[in-house]
């Protein structure tokens, strides 16, 4: 079971004066995480330092921190929560006292991790897309199968010999739903590949 975040959510708190603020939001691709680290990063704070994971594939950046001593602690903290499709920056207002490695790891993970514990998740739920085409008869017994499989009707084209539907589907429904399809309408309804 895969997770991600509902909302963007955000956290902060100071260490031996520098101010942290960490961001966080569910993103779906690379490009809608960089575009939030662009967003997030137009303050007057001296670094900005993310990391994003969205399954296999995984960025992180210290901002001209000390190598490994943001954006590794801040991926650490993504993994450690368990969360897929997720970008977080933390922001850093020098406070004049220096942290050193140890402390810029803990305060950067830390950071994140809280901002990341304190949010609302949602699970990852990976759909498939079926075409069908079935007689007109058979209608009323797809939209019940529908309504009973939690399926979404994507699109519906009607022609004189029946209709053509896109749905989609939780992916480990899509066998179930389409074996209880052919059995409810005794065969009338065709998958198009």
């Amino acid at each position: 079971m895969a997770w991600t975040l509902a909302a963007p959510c955000r956290f902060e708190q100071e260490i031996r004066k520098s101010r942290f603020v960490a961001t966080a939001s569910p993103v779906s691709d690379s490009a809608e995480a960089l575009a939030y680290v662009q967003a997030q990063s137009g303050d007057d704070a001296r670094h900005h330092c993310w990391a994003y994971r969205i399954g296999q594939e995984y960025r992180s950046a210290d901002a001209d921190e000390p190598a490994g001593t943001a954006g590794r602690p801040i991926l650490a903290a993504i993994d450690g929560q368990g969360l897929d499709r997720v970008v977080v920056v933390v922001a850093r207002w020098f406070g004049g006292i220096k942290l050193g490695a140890g402390g810029l790891i803990r305060a950067y993970g830390g950071s994140a991790a809280e901002c990341l514990r304190l949010a609302e998740r949602v699970e990852i739920i990976e759909y498939s897309r079926l075409r069908l085409r079935i007689d007109f008869d058979a209608l009323g017994t797809l939209h019940a199968g529908l309504q009973q499989f939690d399926a979404r009707k994507c699109a519906e084209r009607f022609d004189a010999d029946g209709a053509e539907l896109d749905i989609e589907i939780a992916a480990d429904q899509s066998e179930h739903f389409w074996r209880h399809l052919l059995d409810a309408t005794r065969g009338a309804i065709q998958r198009i590949e």
